[in-house]
């Protein structure tokens, strides 16, 4: 699998667990508590993985960029939280950044 292949299932991982922390209420919920171990330790081991071969600060900035974008699309559709533009206007930034540094940086391996 390649190295973006690892970063797309860390991301997704890692969103699932994000989105889930919510929802959790200690040991009385018990489904959201283990997306959220086993959506962070699905998350890390493909962050380790990916950073075999790919440089620290660019795998970091797009899966915490992608996170950012995808947590807040979630967190609309599961809790109703709707941004104001100020904040969508920031996430269209950060869209922007990870898209600049993967069409753009010679770091990013491709």
């Amino acid at each position: 699998m390649t190295p973006y292949a690892y970063l797309a299932i860390a991301v997704a991982a890692e969103v699932v667990a994000t989105s889930s922390l919510k929802a959790v209420k200690g040991l009385s919920t018990p489904l959201p508590l283990l997306l959220v171990i086993v959506g962070y330790a699905i998350a890390f081991w493909m962050l380790i993985l990916v950073m075999r071969s790919l440089p620290v600060g660019i795998v970091y900035a797009i899966w915490s960029g992608l996170g950012i974008v995808l947590v807040s699309i979630a967190a609309l559709f599961l809790y109703g939280q709707r941004l104001d533009l100020p904040a969508m206007l920031g996430i269209g930034l950060i869209i922007s950044g990870v898209v600049v540094i993967n069409m753009f940086s010679s770091s990013t391996g491709h």
